[in-house]
Parts: C-alpha cells; sequence; structure tokens
C-alpha cells in the first residue's frame, strides 16, 4: 500500500510538472503572436489595371509591404469602367488606375464621393501611327483615333491644341469643344482598350499607358509623347469613410518610397513618371 501511494504521489508530481511546463510553453508562444499582431496593419484590396499599376503593387508588396505590416490583395480589372463601381460597393478599398480629373467626372456622373489620397505615377499618354512620322505630316482629312472617355478625350484633344493642329475651348472632354478643325480631321472615338489596334486602320491613334505597354508600344514608335510636367498624374483613390485608415495611409506611403521611385524609373525609363511633389 504505501509502495501504491508513493507511485500515486510521484504520478501526481510528474502530471502538476508538465502542466507547469505546457502553461509556460503557451505564455511564452502568445507574447510573440500578441506583439505580431499589434503590428500588423491587415489586408488592403486594390483595384487596378495590369501595367503599370499592377506591376507596381507587387512590386511593393514582395519588397515593402510585409516589414510595413501589410498586405496588398491586388484585384485586376481590363476597362476603365469597372474599377470605381466595385470601390464604390466595398468590394475593394482603393483603387489605382485614374487621375483626379477622371475620378471627378465619375463622382459627379455616379453621385458617388470617392477620393483621392494624393498623387502616386504619370502614365504617359502618346500619339501613335503606321504613317506619318509626325503629327505634322498628318494629311487634311486624316483620321485621328481618340478615347471616348471625356478624361483621355480632352486630354488628346489639349495636345493637339498645344501642337496647332486644332483650336478647343480652355478644357475640352468632347468633340463639341473643339472650336476650329482647318484641317478638317476626321475623329473617332473608341474605347481605350481598343485603341492599341486602331492604330493600323487610323493615320494616328491616342494610347494611354495601361494599353500601350501590354500591346508592344514603346517609346521610339510614337510620334509625340505627354510630357512630365502633365496634370494627369494617376491618384490613389479610395471612399470618404477611409479617407484615415491606416492601411490607406501606409500603402500611400509605400507607393511614394524611393524603392518604388527607383523601381519606376528602373522598369518604364520615362515612360511612367514618378511623382516626386
Amino acid at each position: 500500500m504505501p509502495r501504491i501511494r508513493s507511485l500515486k504521489l510521484v504520478g501526481g508530481i510528474a502530471a502538476v510538472t508538465l502542466a507547469l511546463g505546457l502553461s509556460a510553453c503557451a505564455g511564452s508562444s502568445d507574447e510573440p503572436a500578441a506583439e505580431t499582431g499589434s503590428d500588423s496593419l491587415g489586408t488592403i484590396k486594390v483595384g487596378a489595371l495590369a501595367t503599370p499599376a499592377g506591376d507596381i503593387l507587387k512590386f511593393v508588396q514582395d519588397n515593402l509591404a510585409e516589414d510595413a505590416g501589410l498586405t496588398i490583395e491586388f484585384t485586376e480589372f481590363t476597362d476603365y469602367n469597372t474599377p470605381n463601381s466595385s470601390l464604390d460597393e466595398g468590394s475593394t478599398d482603393a483603387n489605382l488606375f485614374q487621375n483626379a480629373t477622371f475620378l471627378k467626372t465619375f463622382n459627379e456622373a455616379s453621385g458617388t464621393d470617392l477620393i483621392s489620397e494624393g498623387e502616386i505615377y504619370l502614365p504617359t499618354a502618346a500619339f501613335y501611327s503606321d504613317t506619318v512620322k509626325s503629327l505634322d505630316d498628318l494629311k487634311d482629312g486624316a483620321t485621328i483615333a481618340i478615347p471616348n472617355d471625356p478624361t483621355n478625350e480632352g486630354r488628346a484633344l489639349k495636345i493637339l491644341a498645344a501642337e496647332g493642329l486644332i483650336e478647343t475651348t480652355d478644357e475640352p472632354t468632347t468633340l463639341a469643344d473643339i472650336t476650329d478643325n482647318t484641317h478638317d480631321f476626321q475623329f473617332v472615338e473608341i474605347e481605350n482598350a481598343s485603341l492599341p489596334q486602331a492604330i493600323a486602320d487610323a493615320d494616328a491613334a491616342f494610347v494611354t499607358l495601361s494599353f500601350a505597354l501590354p500591346a508592344g508600344l514603346t517609346a521610339d514608335e510614337a510620334i509625340l509623347i505627354e510630357g512630365s510636367d502633365s496634370p494627369y498624374y494617376n491618384v490613389l483613390a479610395t471612399r470618404a469613410e477611409l479617407k484615415d485608415d491606416p492601411r490607406v495611409q501606409k500603402l500611400k506611403e509605400l507607393l511614394l518610397d524611393p524603392a518604388t521611385v527607383d523601381y519606376i524609373n528602373d522598369t518604364w525609363g520615362g515612360l511612367v513618371v514618378p511623382f516626386e511633389g
């Protein structure tokens, strides 16, 4: 009997010791987990076209986001029409594909209150042609393909006006804003995504960078490239309620980080201009 009590006592001591050991282990593993959780900003869902914004977001996710406690979930769009609707509906938390004028136009037309958190980069736009080497070489009656959205259509018209080929109102957005078309140019309004294919059919076509790069168009092929003083820098947009969200603020910080700036310059060699205000 004494032997049995002794065994029971030893067993009890062992059980207590094991329990204390497990408790100590659990306590030591909980502390780092709590610390990591406090530093984590969580996930932000960002909508963008694949190039260049999608490439930039992937660079930030792969190289900067983890140390900043942020996870970027990239949602790819293939047109200019749906990213803002997705953002407004809450499917994404931010987007990076449009300039401030485009955002303002969308809000006015849709009754939304999406906001800009600031400029990030300029996706330069350019005129391309298979038939002429310069815009000045366009003959009277030449066909020019331009985007059919108000912002980029106005952008193309402003460049043509600056070159003295047409005259427009101060802020053109449609063909109705052309006040003088001495050369009788024939304008064809086309969806942005289709403009690279329009080069073969028109005498000249205005293509924004988001669609020029996937189509393999280069600076050498352009007959005129927009200057870096352009007002059409793309902005990081979000919903008004997320204005002060730390995920949005951190993402903006990372997009403007010197490492991101170097990546943009090294990758696109001037076709994409990082904002350095």
